[in-house]
């Protein structure tokens, strides 16, 4: 939020600090998950990767969706107007940065229950089988 343009004073300035702030974090940390991902720049032990999600509540609150088991889906809202347009143009380049992270989700599924679902389309296709050969069940 920029305070010059939106004249906030007093406990809205500071509530408007306290928004820059985790916006900051948030770029961090997906410049970190973007870099993470990037397998041309990535190095097992590398510190470079710590990904700083303690920084911020925003971003610790965040954390199982932007680098976590998940897919998410992040929207940039931009203004056509030629006033806004360093933040546009900041907003761009944050949202190419997102764009960056890779994540390879996969579903949190109960073994048996994987085992069940498995065995019951086998079932299915076995029957179908039997049926498409003319025999009764």
């Amino acid at each position: 939020e920029r305070a010059d343009s939106t004249g906030a004073t007093g406990a809205r300035l500071k509530e408007g600090a306290n928004i820059n702030k985790s916006l900051t974090t948030l770029g961090k940390v997906i410049h970190a998950l973007a870099e993470a991902s990037d397998p041309k720049k990535k190095k097992k032990g590398d510190l470079k990767n710590f990904v700083p999600y303690r920084d911020s509540v925003l971003t610790w609150l965040l954390r199982e969706n932007l680098g976590g088991n998940s897919r998410t889906a992040m929207v940039a809202a931009l203004s056509p107007a030629d006033i806004n347009y360093e933040e546009t143009l900041s907003t761009l380049r944050y949202a190419d940065r997102a764009k960056a992270i890779m994540c390879k989700a996969i579903i949190n599924e109960d073994p048996n229950a994987k085992l069940i679902r498995e065995l019951k389309a086998e079932v299915t296709q076995l029957r179908d089988l039997i049926r498409a050969e003319g025999l009764e069940l």
